[in-house]
């Protein structure tokens, strides 16, 4: 996931990336073998995704946004539930019944986070910070991307300044890991 353009415009794009591969999963018969590997890049998509915005939007929603704090302490959270059932969910295979239960569980709470970024968070990032402050954390978010995580940490720090300094090595190992596995590859 790198799309270019402003913060928005990036974790938007990301957000319809997440979506299709909910779909994509959705589309398989249950059991089918496909449906793991799928999974496994839905979860690389959301790990790579919530640790980019909690490394530099949240901390950008906290300076800029009225009631920042608040905000960005609720999208964390929601961040952790999704993490912890992403964790959940690594070791299930598709013909495990808790697969399917599981699955629909984390498309609810990521399609309304998602849902909640774009019609409350984004237009308030998008009044408080210039365009040019958006374009930079959309460089930012991009740069983050490409070395974090792809597997789920939930007992990881998911706020500066740890979060920033663990996730890139995190990340290396995860992307060594998933190199040996064939993780992620289609």
């Amino acid at each position: 996931m790198g799309h270019g353009g402003d913060v928005i415009n990036e974790l938007t794009a990301d957000h319809r990336e997440i979506d299709s591969l909910f779909t994509k999963i959705q589309a398989l018969p249950t059991g089918d073998p496909q449906r793991r590997k799928l999974a496994d890049t839905l979860t690389m998509e959301l790990v790579r995704h919530a640790v980019a915005e909690e490394e530099h939007l949240y901390p950008a929603v906290r300076r800029y946004v009225d009631d920042g704090d608040d905000i960005a302490d609720k999208e964390i959270s929601e961040h952790s539930e999704v993490e912890r059932m992403l964790k959940e969910l690594e070791d299930l295979q598709p013909d495990d019944g808790r697969f399917d239960t599981l699955m629909a569980e984390l498309k609810r709470s990521v399609t309304a986070h998602m849902t909640g970024e774009e019609s409350e968070l984004f237009p308030v990032l998008a009044e408080s910070c210039s365009g040019e402050r958006l374009q930079q954390l959309g460089e930012f978010i991009r740069r983050a991307k490409e070395t974090a995580p792809t597997r789920p940490h939930p007992a990881a720090p998911d706020t500066p300044p740890l979060n920033k300094l663990l996730a890139p090595g995190l990340g290396m190992v995860d992307r060594v890991r998933d190199a040996l596995t064939g993780r992620g590859k289609e």
